[in-house]
């Protein structure tokens, strides 16, 4: 089955929440807990978005953004950038390094879904 979200997120109660919100939308998902895990991921299932964490082990996910910009096989995979820092300079690098959106933790379930939901263009609500 095809992915529709792919969460890289290291942390486990966010992880499982995000599954959960993300799931009960309507869509296919697929996690990792690791920045390279996330570019294997992305290359191998193909999702339809990329939620990020900046704060990830073996690369961070400012990294991990910046390597899939520069291929021009995931140069177009809309990405939101998760950050529970929500300093004006993590939303700048984001911004400078491509992502598509950027939500800030903590963030409301309908804030996620609906980022989620604008970058896979499913503006009528459907998945």
């Amino acid at each position: 089955m095809a992915v529709d979200v792919l969460i890289a997120e290291d942390e486990p109660s966010i992880l499982e929440s995000l599954d959960f919100i993300l799931r009960r939308a309507g869509w296919s998902i697929d996690s990792v807990t690791d920045g390279e895990a996330a570019l294997e991921s992305v290359r191998r299932n193909r999702p339809r978005v990329l939620v990020l964490d900046v704060m990830l082990p073996r690369r961070s996910g400012f990294d991990v953004l910046k390597q899939l910009r520069a291929s021009i096989d995931t140069k177009d995979l809309p990405v939101l950038i998760l950050t529970a820092k929500g300093q004006q300079q993590d939303r700048r690098i984001a911004e400078e390094l491509g992502a598509d959106g950027f939500v800030t933790k903590p963030y409301s379930n309908a804030e996620v879904v609906g980022a989620v939901r604008q970058l896979l263009g499913d503006a009528d609500g459907t998945p």
